[in-house]
């Protein structure tokens, strides 16, 4: 055993690069593409044999070898969907996956379907993410416009009251008191209220 082997000086230096978040989304996003065709792709197997099983009546499964990945996504559609997976923002990375997740265990797709279910999974969260974008922007601009209409805004009373000035405010004690009723057809229940016009 050489000595060399235990220091790290005769390995290549390996620099840790920082990714962007969209690189890593996109990655995330297609590694569980990929995993979900190898789950498609053995669901299919399983059927297949199922079927085969049932019509025959012999089990030769122990005997067929698969191929480990069978059916590939073609490499324009596979960029296609990288961008796609670009534009997901990675706070829409878990629910995405969590949507695609459930589409696939609901419809159980056939391997050839599951890119197009996950393209309209990146769909949906995309237009999701445009119309969230929207509504802040339309909130942001409402706020802006009615903090500005409020700052124009001067408020002015247009009516002043008196309470305690007696020529303004004519009640039913002081005709009383003074033994002057008026022959009014109002009842004198509650103070009059008068607005001065000099203001």
């Amino acid at each position: 055993m050489a000595l060399a082997s235990w220091f790290r000086w005769n390995e290549p230096y390996y620099r840790h690069t920082q990714r962007s978040p969209a690189d890593m989304v996109t990655e995330m996003l297609m590694l569980e593409l990929s995993w979900q065709i190898k789950q498609a792709e053995k669901l299919q197997r399983e059927r297949d044999n199922e079927y085969r099983r049932i019509k025959t009546g012999v089990d030769y499964s122990w005997l067929v070898s698969y191929p480990k990945n069978s059916y590939d996504i073609p490499p324009g559609e596979r960029l296609e969907l990288e961008n796609a997976c670009a534009k997901i923002h990675p706070s829409y990375c878990g629910p995405v996956i969590l949507r695609f997740r459930q589409l696939v265990t609901e419809y159980e797709p056939e391997v050839q379907e599951v890119s197009q279910l996950f393209r309209t999974v990146l769909q949906d969260s995309m237009e999701k993410l445009k119309e969230e974008e929207e509504a802040k922007r339309l909130a942001r601009q409402w706020n802006s416009k009615r903090s500005m209409s409020l700052s124009l805004m001067t408020v002015k009373p247009r009516v002043r009251i008196y309470p305690f000035s007696s020529d303004i405010i004519k009640t039913v004690s002081e005709d009383v008191e003074r033994g002057t009723s008026e022959p009014n057809k109002r009842v004198w229940s509650m103070p009059e209220f008068r607005h001065s016009k000099g203001f």
